[in-house]
């Protein structure tokens, strides 16, 4: 895989997170309502679990398991969010996509336009077939992102994640490239 690039959309940059981001992802992934809609940040989120993540993620691209990009503010630089393609299965040219975008900034379109920039990028330069994305059935608004850039439901993973003592459903969506054609 190469190494993370920058990406551009009319609002956004996505590009590769640096150690100086930490404070603002700590800030932003430490909010409570941010570990509540995901199946993996904990909380509380302390600097040191920024630091310790992001120094992860040019050497996990360069074996190719997962591209990690910081969602910022195109005229303002502003560091908003994350968004990642994860779990490839190579032999399947597959990959799953994760993403989060701090309190602030919900309800505004980032998260969309995010992720169909990181899908464009997972069809055309990382030539893969199938990009997935699961979410909290409690938390829909995910769903809406993924429906937005053209996933399709798929089905209900019941009990499929463990999240501070409870068995949480999973809703599953996936897009093929050749329906990425189709609807943009």
């Amino acid at each position: 895989m190469p190494s993370i690039p920058s990406l551009t959309t009319q609002r956004l940059i996505l590009r590769p997170f640096t150690l100086a981001d930490a404070p603002v992802v700590t800030e932003l992934a430490g909010d409570y309502a941010i570990a509540d809609t995901t199946a993996s940040i904990p909380h509380p989120y302390e600097e040191w679990m920024a630091v310790e993540w992001i120094s992860t993620h040019h050497s996990a691209c360069e074996r190719g398991e997962m591209v990690t990009f910081a969602i910022t503010l195109r005229l303002e630089g502003t560091l908003i969010g994350a968004i990642s393609l994860f779990h490839f299965e190579r032999s399947h040219n597959l990959a799953e996509m994760g993403y989060w975008v701090g309190k602030p900034y919900w309800n505004q379109g980032y998260c969309t336009e995010a992720a169909r920039e990181v899908l464009r990028y997972g069809f055309e330069t990382l030539k893969l077939n199938r990009i997935q994305a699961r979410h909290l059935t409690r938390n829909p608004a995910s769903g809406r992102v993924m429906q937005k850039i053209g996933m399709k439901f798929e089905g209900v993973l019941r009990q499929s994640l463990y999240r501070w003592g409870v068995f949480e459903d999973a809703a599953m969506y996936a897009i093929l490239r050749e329906e990425l054609a189709e609807g943009w």
